[in-house]
């Protein structure tokens, strides 16, 4: 493949901190690669570095000659006071670019909800993220490096940049470089991975999912080095005691390395420490909204006669557009704030903990050190039948010593949507809401926080535009599309990307997220350069409602028996895991069972359109 750029021996230190050091890494056409790392161990830094926006202390970048590079930055860069049309086009002539079949595509599927002529200062953060994203995609760039560009878009926008991306080239043509905590997009855009850690950079082959599998493996096999080394160490001891060894037999190792990382996992379920923190207890009432209607002013309602129960335990996802009330759907769950008209019922005993996106909460210890914050609400706390001390606790969520005496003020967001949810298990709540929880965290403290919440015995309600997130740690999900209702979804994210999809090309729902991508740029100065699709709806009859509804009931039943089935047939498997002919037959059903679950998801889906 022909290089296209590459760094050669860089290191660069900030302060007294070396955070790359000597460095080598390059990017050839075809290369699509996802940068993955804890925060501050330099993944920005090193695409900085290449996209030639800073000069390492040593080393050098070089690019082949004429390289276009198009490079997103994390922050906004956006001018805020251009209007969006020439923000992204410049002064271009609506002709030139609307004659582009790949730039109308671009504007459909990022800006065709945003006003053309509103100012970029007065857009929300979603709206400029998409804007800036349009801007540097309509160019012809021959390599694009984008820092974190899931930031504040929606479910819909990481799936339609996910489509983009893997369909702007053909496959030996172009590069891509992209930096993302968005685990399911770095596993549907890159093929090759880079972790940067300790001042290196390590390849791996794949997306997120091979990456995590293969530094698995690395950890294992370390970990049989050491023990192989901790073997030798106790036998020489052992011979200084007794005189001549022992006869010891060579352990014999079966090493398949997936079916022995496989084997090796525990279910998604399982308890870790934390979850042994004593919770509240949790009556069968929990929350309940009945006929609930919440309307600001004259604008249509954000909630319209809705009626949702949660149960004990359960763990539910809130996917929507921005917009849509999502976080207005926890504030109501709190109680934070009351319904225009409506009923909201809570148990007696429900103690509710709400992490908000922009850890407010932490505000009033903001002088405080990470360790004096939990020491306010207890001095010890038993775990797993073991007394731990504050300093102990937190170093369970990643707080090192040193860190445990950084204030609150100096640490980054990360770290602060750590201290807060550590802060909110102390407290012992039995009804965890969580709103974008995932903002600012890089994949290992993801996985520590999903560890966490893996355990948790209380009620779980999050809201986020992380789809990983989302089927790892809740059970299913509800949807807001933006028309006041909210609407379960058997078929998960999968399901609400295919109804959006449908409400928008029918013009049925208004929200927003991306227009789908067809309809020409307008000529004349419209608000949108997307054509809009005509409103209306189903128009089914009401014996056609009623023969929905009941097919809805029926397959909604359906589904949870094969649901049930599906877990059945999994814990067999493992019970199998040696017995490969068995294995072989029980495969054969669960390939049958998911076939008939994906038929009846798809007529679920045709009868929720029949009421739309």
């Amino acid at each position: 493949m022909a290089h296209l750029l590459g760094g050669e021996n860089l290191s660069i230190s900030f302060g007294t901190r070396t955070v790359l050091d000597g460095v080598t890494v390059g990017l050839n056409y075809g290369d699509r690669i996802g940068v993955v790392g804890r925060n501050g161990d330099g993944k920005s830094t090193l695409m900085r570095l290449l996209a030639q926006r800073i000069t390492a202390d040593a080393g050098r970048v070089t690019w082949r000659r004429g390289l276009d590079v198009g490079y997103l930055d994390q922050g906004d860069v956006l001018d805020g006071d251009l209007d969006v049309g020439r923000a992204i086009v410049g002064d271009r002539a609506d002709h030139e670019w609307a004659a582009n079949p790949r730039i109308r595509e671009i504007m459909a599927g990022l800006v065709g909800d945003v006003d053309w002529h509103a100012r970029v200062n007065s857009l929300s953060g979603g709206q400029r993220r998409r804007v800036a994203l349009a801007k540097l995609l309509i160019e012809p760039h021959d390599v694009i490096m984008l820092d974190e560009p899931t930031n504040h878009l929606d479910v819909e926008g990481v799936a339609w940049l996910a489509r983009h991306l893997k369909g702007r080239w053909r496959a030996n043509e172009g590069a891509f470089l992209v930096v993302t905590h968005d685990r399911w997009f770095l596993d549907e855009v890159s093929t090759d991975t880079w972790e940067v850690h300790d001042g290196i950079v390590e390849p791996f082959e794949g997306g997120y999912a091979a990456y995590v599998l293969a530094r698995a493996e690395r950890d294992r096999m370390a970990a049989v080095v050491e023990g192989k080394r901790q073997n030798l160490m106790k036998k020489e001891l052992a011979w200084l005691r007794r005189g001549a060894p022992a006869r010891t037999s060579k352990p014999k190792f079966r090493i398949e390395a997936a079916n022995a990382l496989i084997a090796d996992v525990p279910e998604p379920r399982d308890s870790v420490a934390l979850s042994r923190m004593a919770t509240a207890r949790l009556g069968k009432d929990v929350v309940d909204l009945e006929g609930v209607t919440l309307a600001y002013d004259d604008e249509s309602p954000l909630l319209d006669n809705v009626t949702l129960r949660l149960a004990p335990g359960e763990r539910v996802g809130v996917v929507g557009v921005n917009g849509a009330g999502k976080s207005t759907l926890l504030r109501l769950l709190s109680g934070e704030i009351a319904p225009t008209s409506g009923r909201v019922k809570r148990g007696k005993t429900v103690v509710p903990a709400v992490l908000s996106q922009d850890v407010r909460e932490l505000d009033d210890v903001a002088d405080l050190r990470v360790v004096e914050v939990i020491q306010r609400e207890k001095q010890t706390f038993a775990i797993g039948g073991k007394e731990l001390t504050a300093g102990q606790l937190v170093e369970q969520l990643g707080f090192t010593n040193q860190k445990q005496w950084t204030r609150v003020s100096e640490l980054s967001g990360g770290e602060r949507r750590r201290l807060q949810l550590l802060r909110l298990l102390v407290g012992e709540p039995n009804v965890l809401m969580l709103d974008e929880p995932t903002n600012d965290l890089d994949t290992d403290t993801l996985a520590a926080v999903e560890d966490v919440l893996d355990g948790w015995p209380g009620t779980l309600v999050v809201v986020s535009h992380d789809r990983y997130l989302l089927e790892r740690v809740t059970d299913h999900q509800l949807a807001l599309l933006g028309d006041g209702k909210v609407r379960a979804l058997p078929g998960g994210v999968d399901q609400y990307l295919a109804l959006r999809e449908a409400a928008l090309a029918s013009g049925a729902v208004a929200g927003s997220g991306p227009a789908p991508a067809s309809g020409a740029g307008t000529a004349d100065g419209g608000a949108s350069p997307a054509a809009s699709g005509a409103a209306g709806g189903s128009g089914a009859t009401e014996a056609e409602k009623r023969q929905a509804r009941k097919d809805l009931n029926r397959v909604e039943r359906q589904l949870g028996k094969l649901t049930d089935q599906e877990a059945k047939l999994h814990a067999q498997m493992a019970e199998a895991a040696e017995d490969y002919g068995r294995l072989g037959e029980l495969n054969a059903q669960l390939q049958a069972l998911l076939a008939e679950k994906e038929g009846l998801e798809l007529e679920w889906l045709e009868a929720s359109e029949v009421l739309e």
